[in-house]
């Protein structure tokens, strides 16, 4: 952790690569990836940017509260040493997909999170209950979580809709998932090399809790970035400063970060993003209720409902490689910080498919919802989102980021060259 610096109006910030911590998180780290197929590319790279996070809602008026410069909230978040939190988180995500692309993106959705690795969808036995293929109903729409932790080896949330609910509860190394509207469980131990942060797997955790959330955004601190206090604030009930953080590169589709910070044990309360394009906030995570006390033990403790279905998940060591790959493979990272972008090409050249896809459906999904863009890479279809662009390349590559279409362009020709 940088040392706080004399007080300034703005500043740039560095040396907060390593903001995520290790086994002292209250949440498991979450670590980018870009999924693999066409439509599962898009939903990934948007995924990932829920790490991201409305225009920030308060409830009551703005507390008064000692003067604090950016450095030190900043310090204040990275150095809490709260572990354990219950309470009702709102995320709401409007990333603009398509609703035909989003349904095939969440459909194929695969992948691993937390301690156990891969785990992916369907591909995990076709149960309901697999975590990956549930959770990334979050990049899209309103759903209201019920969260718990105790400590970096227990957390439960639960997705809570009008009729049926969702439970993925975390405890040491055992994973267990329940879907009440089919009655059926995931169950997952974890292996020895994945626990308390030695992560062997690639994928993206879906963050449910604005603590999560902020550890991703944080890590794009750093020269390129404008970091304020921007006054105070009350959420949840409890007394917040407000984080403002702007990207300074051009080609970045963000406009800016907000995050709600408890002002007296540094916790993030809430988080925004908004993109560039104008309009409602892109995402939106947030406590509407939240309380710091150590939540039961019997809180983490899970028992299989009479009657459910249980899928065991698939042993973590097992290489799954090109089935999970959806024929795509090598990702590179071109350029840095909030022009990040990514880099996947497909095995021998060809438009990669989902799993268990043709190219050809590929090609009418890229003809249904992108438009053509040429350069000296030779030609390829962009598909566009209020935040997440995707380009992909008539010769097999994908290039995903959040920034715009030029960027993206630039990218392919300067791979190609």
């Amino acid at each position: 952790m940088a040392p706080i610096q004399p007080p300034q109006a703005e500043r740039d910030f560095g040396g907060y690569a390593g903001f995520e911590g290790d086994g002292g998180d209250a949440f498991p780290r979450s670590r980018k990836v870009v999924r693999y197929g066409v439509p599962v590319a898009i939903a990934g790279v948007a995924a990932a940017t829920i790490g991201l996070g409305t225009a920030l809602a308060s409830t009551g008026g703005s507390p008064s509260l000692p003067n604090i410069t950016a450095e030190q909230l900043l310090d204040k978040i990275a150095t809490s040493k709260v572990q354990t939190v219950s309470g009702s988180v709102q995320v709401t995500t409007d990333l603009g997909l398509p609703d035909g692309l989003l349904n095939g993106a969440v459909g194929g959705a695969t992948g691993g999170g937390g301690p156990f690795g891969q785990h992916g969808g369907k591909g995990g036995g076709g149960s309901t209950a697999d975590p990956q293929a549930k959770l990334t109903e979050l990049i899209s729409g309103t759903h209201t979580l019920r969260v718990a932790a105790d400590g970096p080896d227990r957390q439960r949330v639960s997705i809570v809709d009008n009729t049926a609910e969702y439970t993925v509860v975390h405890n040491g190394d055992q994973m267990w998932a329940y879907d009440s509207a089919s009655n059926s469980v995931y169950h997952q131990t974890a292996d020895k090399g994945a626990q308390r942060g030695h992560r062997t797997h690639r994928d993206e955790q879906l963050p449910a809790t604005p603590q999560e959330a902020v550890r991703q955004a944080l890590k794009n601190v750093g020269p390129t970035t404008s970091v304020t206090v921007d006054g105070t604030a009350r959420v949840a009930g409890q007394q917040a400063y407000k984080l403002l953080v702007k990207p300074k590169q051009a080609d970045s589709t963000i406009d800016s970060i907000r995050v709600a910070v408890d002002a007296a044990n540094g916790v993030p309360l809430r988080f925004t993003l908004t993109p560039k394009g104008g309009g409602a906030a892109a995402v939106d995570i947030g406590y509407t209720k939240v309380n710091f006390g150590k939540p039961a033990a019997s809180t983490f403790d899970f028992s299989v409902p009479r009657g459910a279905k249980v899928t065991e998940g698939k042993d973590n060591g097992e290489d799954r490689g090109a089935q999970d790959h959806g024929g795509l493979s090598g990702l590179n990272v071109i350029g840095k910080d909030w022009n990040s972008i990514a880099e996947l090409k497909s095995e021998g050249g060809q438009l990669p498919s989902g799993k268990g896809g043709q190219s050809e459906s590929v090609q009418g999904l890229l003809g249904s919802f992108g438009h053509r863009v040429k350069g000296s890479f030779g030609t390829g279809t962009v598909i566009n989102t209020r935040l997440v662009n995707v380009l992909i390349t008539d010769k097999g590559a994908v290039f995903a980021g959040a920034v715009n279409q030029n960027a993206l362009v630039k990218a392919a020709n300067s791979a190609a060259n």
